[in-house]
């Protein structure tokens, strides 16, 4: 990183805004992630720490995840809210904090409405989500005003506790949101029936928050520009919202795309950078007020694109301060290459979050856990063999060597990354190359001793190092099929990494997640993540101004093979995917024409193609005339100098795959390197 940080790569980016009665000092507002740490008052000091080193590391405002304005809008049952003194006072740790660094934060009042996870739920309408066990009760005239209280309560206290301001989180599908869209409102009073009174409790909230805390207080307003769901908002009824609530007090208004239940990704990694910023242009030309750009904007480079080409005037990212909390100062600096990128995987963060877990990040496990995982200079330096440069071996070794220690590392490949090298040539997982290239740069900025190409013997080991790390990773687990042999049979490291030649019709053995990449892969000629245009015709949006929700027919591109994708297990394919992103792979897959079938015996393999059966009895024999065979049927450790070094009694210390080799598993294998080189 340059001595003397420098604005000059990222001018709109790094300047600074003036919203009248303060100043944000650049661009970057880290937007809303609920964490978890929320939910409970004893983890108010590891909130205070986490938003601490994202405002050290220079964002210009922080907000915080969402908190109910009473118990009908919990998340969970007991899950945040901020509703009386004793909890505004808690909340002055975390505002303390985060001054204390310079910073700015603002409290996000979340209202669940019919999405809250508990019977007390209530919302425009009696109607149940898809995506909830509960149906909400539908609320009184009386009832929506004393919601709207309890929003300007929620924010008086947040001002109390010492906010620079309150994010209304008015998108999303959450209550406000319900009440916007004629799909979640029934209603014939004065809160439903026209899009005016629909939009009503959004202002109204707006207006007597700002009539309660003053004209010197940030407003935030989460506004929907694209609901992606049947019987979403009308184009002229968001731009009307976003008016009103600029009159009624608004400092800025931050973007939101998609409803929960919304059968659109939005922010997973397959979507492409920026999807969404035209829509953000599209509404910033009817308002005065500053507009926030947000989803899948992870790099400096594309941040400045979209504030140059005035399609906004902020630029909200989360989850890109999850995975790296100094990005803002090392753009600052001009080394975006040393930036840890958000991939956009969401195995760590949003999958934790919809399992009640609490959320870090698969590339920086310290992420909301600065108190307990901490990674202090070594007292004692040690010289240290990492054998492996897949995840694991690239964490331990960055990490070992921050803190102090030698370290060599071995790669009997001609590059690093491991698995991710692979996952990278995934059509929609293009991002997984930035990780391997800040581990490039990491590892040339901490002088590891890397060593590419280099096959070591546990001869090569004893005597040379005080502890060797195995992060020797996994290789392909090949069933004792008849025929495995034939010539037509691949692995898929030899069809992805190595570009062997595959036939035009293809069975994938094995629908796990390696199986359901391997058959986007095969059916995908064009990756629709690296072309705009592709993926909103893949996936049916439009402009939102031609269609309610924005959404119209999708179109997928054909696909150049005819793939069976075969499972032993019987049951959905693709069951054991993560919850956030298996829904997007299963929905490719199924657009793509894959074959699905489960419940596979898989007899032979010869010159007719894969034979197979069906049940415990072999019934219904069938010959696939498939001209390749793909094998994605899981990994073995590869765990070669584990017993050779034991016996020469070198301490060894086994990590990510070639400790356990289940299905692959990045956000295990790079905390467990992180945690290892904290400890020794």
């Amino acid at each position: 990183m340059t001595e003397n940080p420098t604005s000059t790569d990222y001018p709109k980016l790094l300047s600074p805004l003036d919203l009248g009665f303060t100043t944000l000092k650049n661009r970057a507002i880290m937007a809303s992630m609920h964490t978890g740490l929320e939910d409970r008052a004893k983890n108010i000091d590891k909130l205070a720490a986490y938003f601490a080193e994202r405002a050290r590391g220079g964002v210009g405002l922080i907000i915080t995840g969402g908190y109910a304005p009473n118990r009908t809008g919990w998340l969970a049952p007991f899950g945040a809210k901020l509703t009386n003194r004793l909890e505004a006072r808690r909340h002055q740790k975390i505002t303390s904090a985060v001054h204390a660094e310079g910073g700015k934060i603002a409290l996000q009042i979340l209202h669940a409405g019919r999405y809250s996870y508990q019977p007390l739920s209530v919302s425009a309408s009696a109607i149940k989500a898809p995506i909830n066990p509960f149906k909400p009760r539908k609320l009184t005239s009386r009832g929506v005003r004393w919601q709207i209280r309890n929003y300007v309560r929620c924010a008086r206290l947040a001002q109390k506790a010492g906010y620079d301001g309150v994010e209304i989180m008015g998108g999303e599908g959450y209550f406000i949101n319900q009440f916007l869209a004629e799909r979640t409102n029934k209603r014939t009073d004065e809160w439903g029936g026209t899009p005016e009174n629909r939009r009503r409790i959004a202002v109204e909230i707006v207006r007597r928050t700002r009539q309660a805390v003053g004209p010197n207080f940030i407003i935030v307003f989460r506004l929907s520009m694209a609901d992606l769901v049947e019987g979403g908002q009308e184009w002229d009824e968001i731009v009307a919202l976003a008016q009103e609530v600029e009159a009624a007090g608004a400092t800025i208004i931050n973007t939101d795309i998609g409803w929960h239940e919304s059968r659109v990704p939005t922010i997973v990694t397959s979507v492409p950078r920026a999807a969404f910023v035209d829509i953000t242009g599209k509404l910033e030309k009817h308002v005065s007020i500053p507009v926030a750009a947000a989803n899948r904007i992870n790099m400096p480079q594309v941040a400045e694109e979209v504030l140059t080409r005035g399609e906004a005037q902020l630029i909200a990212m989360a989850r890109p301060f999850l995975s790296d909390p100094d990005w803002v100062r090392k753009a600052a600096a001009g080394a975006p290459d040393e930036i840890n990128t958000c991939i956009a995987c969401n195995q760590a963060c949003l999958d934790h979050a919809f399992q009640n877990k609490h959320v870090s990040c698969l590339l920086n496990p310290r992420a909301a856990r600065e108190t307990e995982l901490v990674l202090l200079p070594t007292r004692r330096t040690k010289r240290l063999a990492v054998v492996g440069a897949g995840p694991a071996g690239l964490a331990a070794a960055t990490n070992l060597a921050r803190r102090g220690h030698t370290v060599t590392l071995f790669e009997a490949g001609p590059e690093i990354g491991g698995q991710f090298g692979i996952a990278k040539r995934i059509p929609g997982k293009e991002e997984f190359a930035e990780t391997i290239r800040y581990y490039t740069r990491q590892l040339d900025l901490t002088g590891v001793d890397v060593r590419l190409g280099t096959r070591v013997s546990a001869a090569d080991l004893t005597g040379n190092f005080d502890e060797v790390i195995l992060a020797t990773g996994v290789s392909p687990r090949v069933p004792a099929i008849p025929g495995i042999e034939h010539p037509s049979v691949l692995t898929y490291p030899e069809v992805v990494r190595d570009g062997k030649p595959v036939g035009k019709t293809v069975a994938v053995i094995g629908a796990g997640g390696i199986g359901i990449d391997v058959s986007e892969f095969l059916t995908t000629e064009n990756s629709p993540s690296l072309d705009l245009k592709e993926w909103k015709q893949e996936w049916g949006v439009t402009d939102p101004e031609k269609a309610p929700g924005a959404l119209t027919t999708p179109v997928p591109e054909k696909s150049p093979r005819e793939v069976y994708l075969l499972q032993r297990k019987k049951g959905r394919i693709g069951a054991g995917l993560a919850k956030t992103t298996g829904w997007v792979h299963r929905a490719s897959t199924k657009a793509k024409g894959v074959h699905e079938l489960t419940g596979v015996n898989y007899e032979r393999i010869d010159d007719d193609g894969l034979h197979i059966s069906f049940g415990e009895n072999h019934e219904n024999p069938r010959t696939l005339a498939v001209d390749t065979v793909v094998i994605c049927a899981g990994q073995e450790s590869v765990r070669d100098l584990v017993d050779e070094l034991t016996v020469a009694g070198v301490l060894t210390h086994v990590i990510g795959g070639a400790d356990v080799a289940a299905e692959l598993d990045a956000k295990r294998a790079i905390e467990q390197g992180t945690r290892l080189a904290a400890s020794l």
